[in-house]
């Protein structure tokens, strides 16, 4: 699958402020990712370390919180990795899921997903 970016916004109160962030769609990565000046200047503090795996196979700790973010107009609360290294915010898979979104990778854009009840 190709890769492409989408403008999202995040926060760390309901209210604001938002900051604006072209962010990687990255239905590899379980959750959103964000480079640490990003979250510490919206005041989001680290909740928590976690181990994760990169791409590459190797396992690191990374601070977690919990942000939220605005997408097409909509605000969701979500899990947010912080990491000190990142060149860029990645849009994970969770809060794809939490948005009700699915990656049209051939038109690369985000589309409304089927939501089950069962």
């Amino acid at each position: 699958m190709g890769t492409f970016r989408h403008r999202i916004e995040l926060a760390a109160r309901p209210e604001g402020p938002f900051i604006s962030v072209e962010a990687l769609v990255d239905t590899g990565a379980t959750y959103t990712l964000a480079p640490r000046p990003i979250v510490a200047g919206l005041g989001i503090a680290p909740q928590e370390r976690d181990q994760f795996v990169l791409a590459d196979g190797r396992r690191v700790e990374r601070d977690v919180a919990s942000c939220l973010v605005r997408l097409n107009g909509r605000v969701r609360s979500t899990v947010c990795v912080i990491d000190d290294g990142a060149p860029e915010t990645l849009l994970g898979a969770v809060t794809l899921e939490e948005f009700g979104l699915a990656v049209d990778p051939v038109n690369r854009r985000l589309v409304k997903a089927e939501k089950y009840l069962v």
